[in-house]
Formats: C-alpha cells, sequence, structure tokens
C-alpha cells in the first residue's frame, strides 16, 4: 500500500518527542495555492557568497545610507562603496558587543555603550560626540522628524534627543523624557511609522512626535503595552510592524509582533520550550525579505543557536553553520544585515568577513551546508508497520559537473519510537547533472509503530523536497 508521507512543515520539536520531534535546518517552506502536486515546498536557504573583508572583526553593525555602506568591525567603523572599496574612518570605544547605529541621511550615530559618534555622511569624518549633554552609557538609537533618540543607559527610563533637528553632535543634558507608565527601566527603543516605541524590561509605550517646543515628543494617548522586551538587540520592524522578544512580570520567552497596539504571539510552545534552556539576554535579531519572504532572524550567542522566522508562512525554522572538520552545528554567521548594492549583505560574528546571501549558492562561504528535515510522527492506529520504501519527491539532477556533488547523495535515518533513537544512515542519489528522472528511493526500511523521517544532505546543490510516498503493510507482530 502506498501513502503519500507529508514531509514538508516547520520546525517543532515539542516537550515530548512522541507529540512532535520536527526539524527544518536550514531549509525554509513556500506556500503554492496553485500547485495540486506541491501546495508546499521546502527550499534551501541561501549560501553565503563572500563580497570584502574588512581588516578588523567581528563585524558588529552596518548602515546602508547614501551611495555607500557603513560598517563596524571590531573597534573600527569603515565605509564601502559600491565597488566594495574600504576605507577605514576611525574608532570606536569598544571592541565587541552591539552597536546602536541610525541615520538622519546627513549624518550617521553610533552609540555603544561607552560614548557616541557621528559620520558625516558627506565628507566621511567620523567624530566623537563631546557635548557636555550626551548621556553616557547608552546602547539604543533611533530616528525621527530630524532627531537622535538613544536609551539603553543602565538603571534609567530615560530617552534623549540632541538639541538642534538634523544636527547630532550637540546635545542638552535637559532633552530627555521618562517612560513612567511602569517603573521599569528603558532598555529599547525603535521608531515605526513615525511612532516611537521605548521597550521597558517588562512594559513598553508608544510615543509621538507632537511638535512642542518644549520636548517634541509625548506619550500617545493611553497606550500601554504590558509585555516589555527581555532582549534589548531583539527589538526589529519588518512586515509593517514591530517583532520583538518579550518579558513581562508573568515570565519571559514569548516572541512578539504587533497587530496595531496589541502584541500578537508567534513563537510556538515548540519554541518557547527550547528558549527555556537559553540565556536569552544576549539575544539579537534582524530582519531582510528576500523573494516575498519577510525573515526575522533571532541569534543567541551563548546557546549558539539561531531561530528564523517567516512572515510569509509563519513559520519557523533553524539556521546553522556546520563545522568542515567536525561535522557540529553552531549559530548561523551572519551578525547584522545590510540591503546595498542590490544584495542581501551580512557580517560574520567572528570576522571581518562580509557575505552576500545568495538563493542560488550551495555553500557557506565554500564550506558545506547542511541541510535537514525532520517529519512528524506518523502511526496507523498503533499498528506495528512494515515499510518496503520510502520515494522522496524531490527535485532531482540537481548534480554538479565537477567536484563534491558530481552523483548528490541524500541521507536517511529513520526512528520507529518517535524520534528518541535512530537507524544507521542510509544514501540514496538525487541524479547526476541534467538527470532530471532520478528517484530519490530507499527501500527495506524495517517496522515500527510511531515512525519519525530524517532527511539530511551536505552536498553542494539544489534543495528543494516536494514530499515523498511511503509503501508498507500492517502487520500484527
Amino acid at each position: 500500500m502506498k501513502t503519500k508521507l507529508p514531509f514538508v512543515g516547520p520546525a517543532y520539536t515539542a516537550r515530548s518527542l512522541n507529540a512532535d520531534a520536527q526539524r527544518s535546518v536550514n531549509c525554509y517552506m513556500e506556500l503554492d495555492n496553485a500547485s495540486p502536486r506541491a501546495p508546499v515546498a521546502l527550499y534551501g536557504t541561501p549560501g553565503t557568497v563572500r563580497q570584502f573583508t574588512l581588516p578588523t572583526g567581528p563585524v558588529r553593525a552596518g548602515w546602508k545610507e547614501g551611495a555607500y555602506s557603513w560598517w563596524i568591525a571590531g573597534d573600527t567603523v569603515y565605509r564601502v562603496d559600491a565597488q566594495y572599496a574600504i576605507t577605514a574612518l576611525g574608532t570606536l570605544g569598544t571592541g565587541s558587543g552591539e552597536v546602536g547605529i541610525c541615520s538622519n541621511g546627513r549624518q550617521v550615530l553610533l552609540v555603544d555603550g561607552a560614548g557616541g559618534w557621528i559620520i558625516d555622511t558627506a565628507t566621511a569624518v567620523l567624530a566623537a560626540i563631546t557635548s557636555d549633554g550626551f548621556p553616557a552609557g547608552v546602547k539604543r538609537a533611533t530616528y525621527q522628524d530630524g532627531y537622535f533618540i538613544v536609551t539603553g543607559q543602565p538603571g534609567s527610563q530615560s530617552f534623549w534627543i540632541n538639541q538642534t533637528p538634523y544636527d547630532g553632535s550637540i546635545w542638552d543634558a535637559l532633552d530627555f523624557a521618562s517612560a513612567e507608565g511602569s517603573p521599569d527601566n528603558t532598555v529599547g527603543l525603535i521608531s515605526d511609522h513615525r511612532e516611537l516605541w521605548l521597550f521597558g524590561e517588562l512594559s513598553a509605550e508608544v510615543w509621538m512626535n507632537t511638535g512642542s517646543s518644549d520636548f517634541p515628543f509625548s506619550r500617545s494617548g493611553n497606550t500601554f503595552i504590558e509585555h516589555g522586551c527581555a532582549a534589548a538587540g531583539t527589538i526589529c520592524k519588518a512586515d509593517n510592524t514591530v517583532f520583538w522578544l518579550g518579558a513581562d512580570d508573568k515570565g519571559s520567552g514569548i516572541v512578539w509582533r504587533a497587530s496595531g497596539y496589541t502584541p500578537t504571539r508567534i513563537s510556538t510552545h515548540a519554541l518557547e520550550h527550547a528558549l527555556a534552556g537559553y540565556v536569552i539576554g544576549d539575544a539579537f535579531a534582524f530582519t531582510y525579505q528576500q523573494e516575498g519572504h519577510i525573515f526575522y532572524v533571532l541569534t543567541f550567542p551563548t546557546a549558539q543557536k539561531t531561530w528564523v522566522y517567516d512572515a510569509s508562512t509563519q513559520g519557523w525554522h533553524e539556521r546553522a553553520w556546520m563545522h568542515p572538520q567536525t561535522g557540529a552545528l553552531s549559530r548561523w554567521r551572519a551578525n547584522c544585515s545590510v540591503f546595498f548594492n542590490g544584495l542581501h549583505l551580512v557580517g560574520d560574528f567572528e570576522s571581518g568577513a562580509v557575505y552576500a546571501l545568495d538563493l542560488d549558492a550551495c555553500t557557506d562561504d565554500g564550506g558545506p551546508i547542511k541541510r535537514l528535515r525532520t517529519t512528524a510522527t506518523t502511526e496507523g492506529l498503533q499498528n506495528r508497520l512494515f515499510y518496503s520504501s520510502l520515494q522522496v519527491d524531490m527535485e532531482t539532477g540537481v548534480g554538479l559537473s565537477v567536484g563534491q556533488g558530481q552523483d548528490p547523495k541524500l541521507m536517511l535515518r529513520y526512528s520507529s519510537d518517535g524520534g528518541h533513537t535512530w537507524s544507521n544512515e542510509k544514501s540514496a542519489t538525487v541524479g547526476k547533472v541534467g538527470e532530471y528522472g532520478a528517484r530519490a528511493r530507499f527501500n527495506r526500511l524495517g517496522s515500527g509503530r510511531n515512525r519519525v523521517w530524517e532527511l539530511s544532505m551536505t552536498d553542494p546543490v539544489k534543495w528543494c523536497i516536494l514530499g515523498a510516498v511511503v509503501e508498507g503493510e500492517p502487520g500484527t507482530a
């Protein structure tokens, strides 16, 4: 008896593997309601292609303004032009950690907790902010209506603005306000749709520019959000809204997106179970859009994990870098993202390398990418099922003409106890170049009551899985 196997899906490893053991590593779903064969497919995430290498590392932040991109790597600030010529502009007060960065068009503001710096975008001159009114210890920055806005000073509810619009070098110590709807400290902020979102440890407020000559920003009506932020680096905007990793007086570890002023939970119980075992205070995120998929990339440096939410499918997947010698998986190498020169550029978290994200590239800077999909558990009324074959419905004939991948192999493991223990690995060809009729088929697959299937591949070829067909019979053993 042949049965279609629902092979494609999101990452969802539940608290009990018997309930759900799904993983999607370096692959994401794409919906196609016009396709009766494959209404949902599983594609490989983009590879990384090195575009240039900054002399110092790690790459801490990047920004696009005018005809240039601006980067902070180690303690050094760089300007990079469209031909990827690199110019060093000077140094900051720190060589590691997150950097708050924003622009008013004429200037780029940088804050790193040790001080503030201004880049004049016309002259490419970097200068420290020496104004007596500039607050000490701020780590976050945004921009709205001519004003740079900074916050994140330890133990403070306040945020500050520059004294004169479009001039980030002059600050008055009295040009500040405090988010006082709740006594928690203000840890982060973002400007979205000309509204200023201020995030505390346990709550959030929305402010707006009223144009007052005394202080231009005021709290917006009665808007008050009873969910704060567990890690200020996770506050991002995309898909016409704001995303963040939350915390409140009831707990932490839920990922939210704003629906108007109402937080909507987008993390799953499975992801929240994973986050419960992580250090989350050092988490950070960035967003990018590629071929209509809007990705919120959430990295946990201490846990060495990267999770990605796709707003187009509302599903999560993992991104991971595979160590070429050991095969071990760890966090994705991307530390920040800038869309520049028509490319999605990401900076490396250890070195000065800057890569382009390329959906047609199948390596990480020449190294292997491990793609893996583990299915939900299948069972037949708890009868033992005897499996004679599994044929994976996927794009075949994708082999390369030379090198690794000339005869690409798909690897299979299976578990008959819901994902607790696994079989030895089997392999099947997915077709040399042009062998479009090749079948990725596995035979003699044993028996079990609670079967989980796991496919993986490290060959540098296209990955597109549409589903699978399993052949088997129920038995009485």
